[in-house]
C-alpha cells in the first residue's frame, strides 16, 4: 500500500480520521466483551454474533465515510430539501407500517432484505443539512419572524412531531440540537426562547390530551415513569431504577483503572449494555484513566476540531453543516454518557460510533464523511492547491454575514 494511495483516499482533516479509528478501535473491544454473553445464549453458542455483525456495519461505515468525504459539498445544499421531503415520508412510513419493540414503533424494515432502518437517525441528519441549507439562504431575514417560523422552525416541528409519539427522548433531542444551531446561525435570542415556550405548552398539552383520550397509553405511562423516577428517592424504587443502578455498579467497580478487557460482571445484569450503556461497561473494563477519560476526550477535540473547520469556512453553508453535524454528534454522545452515570433520566440514545447499532453507525458515519468533505476542501485552499469546479462550494453560495453591531 503506498503512502500516496492513502493521502488520496484518506483526505480532510488527519485528527478526525485518527478519532474515527479510535471510535471503532472501542466499540469493537467493547461490543464484543458486552455482548458475548447474550449472543451465547441467544444465538446458540455463537459469541461473536454481535462483534461480526458490529465489524461489518463498521467496514460499510468507513466506505461511506470514504465516499462521502470526497463528494463536493455543493451536494449537500442542493439535495437538502429532496433529503427532508424523504425523510419525512420515512418517518410516516414508519408509524404506519413500522415494526414494533419495546411498546415503541420506531424502526422499518427495508422489503427483501431485512434490515431494520431506525428513520429518527435518518430523520436528524436530513434536518441539520436543511437547516444549515436554510440558514444560509435567509442569513439576512432572520429578524423576520415569520421568515424563521415559516422556513425553519416548521420543518424542526414537523419532524420532532412525528418521532415525539414513539420516542419522546430523541424528539427532545432534535429539538435542542435545532435550536443551537439556529442560534449558532445568529437567529435573535427572544426567537428562540419564545420557540422554548411554545414547545414546552405544546408537550404537556399533547401528553395531557393523549392521556385522557388513551388513558391505558404505554408510550405517555414510559415518560412519566421515567421522569418520576429520575427526581423520586431511588430507595423507594429499586425495580424501576435497575438498568441505572447496574450502570453505577459498573462505574463504580471499575474504578481508575478497571477490571481489564473481557472482565465485566455487570455485563451479564445490565439490559442494553452493548448500546445504550455501553459507556458503563467501557469504565468497568478499562477504569476512569483508560476509558471514560479517552472517550470524552475523543468527543471533545471532534467539537473543537468542527469549529475550528467552520472558522476556516469563508461561506455559510460549509461551516454551518459542520457545526450542525459536529453539535449532533457530540450532543448525543453526551447525553449517552450522562444516562450511564445517572445523571439523565433513560433515553435510549446511543454512543456515536461505538455503541452496536446498524442504522445508527451509517448515519453517523455519513456525517463524519460530510465533516470531512467540508475540511477536504478548506485544507486544499488554504494549501493553495487546484480545485474542480464541482469541489468548490465558495462560488454560487453565501458568504458568512456579519450583522452589524448595534
Amino acid at each position: 500500500m503506498s503512502k500516496g494511495w492513502v493521502a488520496n483516499t484518506f483526505k480532510g482533516d488527519r485528527v478526525i480520521w485518527a478519532l474515527v479509528a479510535l471510535f471503532m478501535f472501542y466499540s469493537l473491544l467493547a461490543v464484543y466483551s458486552s455482548s458475548a454473553i447474550v449472543a451465547y445464549s441467544r444465538f446458540g453458542g455463537n459469541t461473536t454474533y454481535f462483534l461480526k455483525t458490529q465489524l461489518i456495519m463498521l467496514i460499510f461505515g468507513l466506505v461511506i465515510i470514504i465516499i462521502t468525504h470526497h463528494l463536493p459539498v455543493r451536494i449537500y445544499s442542493s439535495l437538502a430539501g429532496v433529503f427532508l421531503i424523504f425523510s419525512v415520508a420515512l418517518l410516516v412510513l414508519t408509524l404506519i407500517f413500522g415494526v414494533r419493540i419495546n411498546e415503541a414503533t420506531r424502526w422499518i424494515v427495508i422489503p427483501g432484505t431485512g434490515f431494520r432502518l431506525q428513520s429518527s437517525d435518518v430523520a436528524k441528519v436530513a434536518l441539520v443539512i436543511y437547516l444549515a441549507r436554510t440558514l444560509a439562504h435567509y442569513q439576512h431575514e432572520l429578524e423576520n419572524f415569520g421568515t424563521v417560523s415559516k422556513y425553519l422552525m416548521l420543518p424542526v416541528a414537523i419532524v420532532c412531531s412525528l418521532i415525539l409519539t414513539e420516542n419522546l427522548s430523541t424528539a427532545v433531542m432534535i429539538f435542542g440540537i435545532s435550536i443551537l444551531i439556529l442560534y449558532i446561525g445568529r437567529v435573535p435570542v427572544r426567537f428562540l426562547l419564545a420557540y422554548v415556550g411554545i414547545a414546552i405548552v405544546t408537550l404537556l398539552l399533547a401528553a395531557f390530551l393523549i392521556s385522557v383520550i388513551w388513558p391505558h397509553n404505554n408510550r405517555v405511562e414510559v415518560w412519566k415513569n421515567r421522569i418520576e423516577n429520575y427526581f423520586s428517592s431511588k430507595d423507594d424504587n429499586p425495580d424501576e431504577d435497575y438498568q441505572i443502578n447496574q450502570a453505577k455498579i459498573a462505574i463504580a467497580t471499575g474504578g481508575l483503572f478497571g477490571k481489564a478487557p473481557g472482565k465485566s460482571t455487570q455485563r451479564n445484569m445490565l439490559p442494553q449494555s452493548n448500546s445504550d450503556f455501553i459507556f458503563a461497561i467501557i469504565i468497568e473494563e478499562y477504569g476512569l484513566l483508560f476509558g471514560a477519560v479517552p472517550i470524552i476526550l475523543a468527543y471533545m477535540i471532534l467539537l473543537f476540531r468542527g469549529i475550528a473547520i467552520a472558522k476556516k469556512c469563508e461561506t455559510a453553508f460549509p461551516a454551518f453543516l459542520v457545526m450542525g453535524l459536529t453539535l449532533m454528534i457530540v450532543v448525543q454522545a453526551l447525553i449517552n454518557m450522562l444516562v450511564a452515570t445517572g445523571l439523565l433520566p433513560v433515553t435510549g440514545q446511543t454512543l456515536p460510533m461505538i455503541s452496536w447499532g446498524r442504522t445508527s453507525v451509517l448515519v453517523m458515519s455519513f456525517s463524519i464523511g460530510a465533516i470531512l468533505s467540508v475540511s477536504r476542501v478548506v485544507y486544499a485552499r488554504i494549501r493553495n492547491e487546484e480545485l474542480t469546479e464541482e469541489e468548490k462550494f465558495e462560488e454560487g453560495d453565501e458568504k458568512i454575514y456579519e450583522p452589524a453591531k448595534k
